[in-house]
């Protein structure tokens, strides 16, 4: 039997993306393989390319009461001290972000809220606090797109002013062998202004599928491992999906990003990006981690999946990381970026 719709098609409704909620419309509804009901949101004010599908779980009624809701969470994130604590890479300065390009030609994750002029910056950090951070670099109301929590996977609710000020820091240890990539990743980016080669080599999917695939295969395997491990490793690809575009790309990679979305408008991410944009996910994962409802006991047991998952890729990271997938620019492209 389908399941019950709590939403039609053309309500107003409020949706929940990354630590705020926005006011939007139900477009369309589906039912997924496993039974879950998702919707094709249209944020108010917003171009139609912003529109995502998001669980049911991101959604809620419009009424009093979550529009109050609302205005606590927005008064919450507001009261938020201004922090920003970032590693230089070798003592390189970060590269200092500059604006988006027009809503029109960007599909990023997130609407940004009024800070919509402003742009992710991916350099790599590997310590990070629960409480989002800000800076010139990051946008206010930037946040991910996350899915609810089945099992194992992380979940997103509304959450009181008292849970939100309470976060507590959450700490990703990025390997020093993967930190070196994030470093080199940073110069060819940034400084020798090369571009990833996309489609990769090995997409972010095929990488947590070959994950997913090894733990199966070890002695230690059971059933009620691989339903927990099934759900971490497809909330690694929605997160990094809903990431990508706000939080996890250099502005040098803006234009290639644009096209990217024009060339495959119904393919994932991350069928398309591969292990150095992975990997730069997880060296930003901790505020993530923040806006979920997990209990302390529920959010070890993701972190530990999460550095088994790193441990994985220090073992393989022969094959997944390499100078030669990185290419030159062409000089129209540089046009663009300027």
């Amino acid at each position: 039997m389908a399941p019950k719709l709590k939403f039609a098609e053309g309500e107003k409704v409020l949706c929940f993306h990354g630590p705020l909620i926005y006011e939007a419309k139900c477009l369309k509804s589906s039912v997924t393989k496993d039974k879950h009901v998702r919707y094709l949101i249209h944020y108010a004010g917003w171009n139609k390319n912003w529109d995502e599908w998001v669980p049911e779980s991101r959604v809620l009624k419009y009424n009093e009461a979550n529009v109050q809701r609302q205005k606590e969470v927005q008064r919450a994130h507001s009261a938020q001290p201004v922090k920003t604590k970032k590693t230089p890479a070798k003592g390189r300065k970060s590269e200092a972000a500059s604006s988006t390009p027009a809503r029109e030609e960007s599909r990023a994750s997130t609407p940004a809220g009024k800070d919509k002029d402003k742009e992710a910056d991916a350099t790599p950090t590997t310590t990070t606090k629960a409480t989002k951070t800000q800076s010139k670099d990051t946008p206010a109301d930037s946040g991910s797109d996350q899915p609810k929590k089945k099992r194992g996977r992380l979940d997103i609710s509304i959450e009181s002013e008292e849970q939100y000020l309470a976060k507590v820091e959450v700490k990703i240890k990025i390997p020093e062998e993967l930190k070196v990539w994030l470093v080199d990743d940073w110069d060819v980016i940034t400084r020798q202004q090369k571009l990833a080669l996309l489609p990769a080599k090995i997409t972010v999917s095929q990488i947590v599928d070959n994950y997913l695939a090894s733990k199966k295969s070890s002695k230690q395997h059971n059933q009620a491992k691989e339903s927990v491990l099934v759900d971490i490793t497809e909330g690694i690809k929605e997160y990094f999906n809903a990431t990508l575009g706000s939080q996890l790309l250099y502005k040098f990679e803006r234009p290639q990003y644009s096209e990217i979305l024009q060339e495959y408008p119904d393919t994932p991410m991350s069928q398309i990006y591969g292990s150095i944009h992975l990997l730069r996910l997880f060296a930003k994962m901790g505020p993530m981690l923040a806006y979920t409802a997990l209990d302390e006991k529920s959010l070890q047991h993701v972190l530990t999946h999460i550095q088994d998952f790193l441990k994985y890729m220090v073992t393989n990271r022969s094959t997944l990381f390499n100078l030669q997938d990185y290419g030159n620019a062409t000089p129209e492209y540089h046009r663009k970026v300027q």
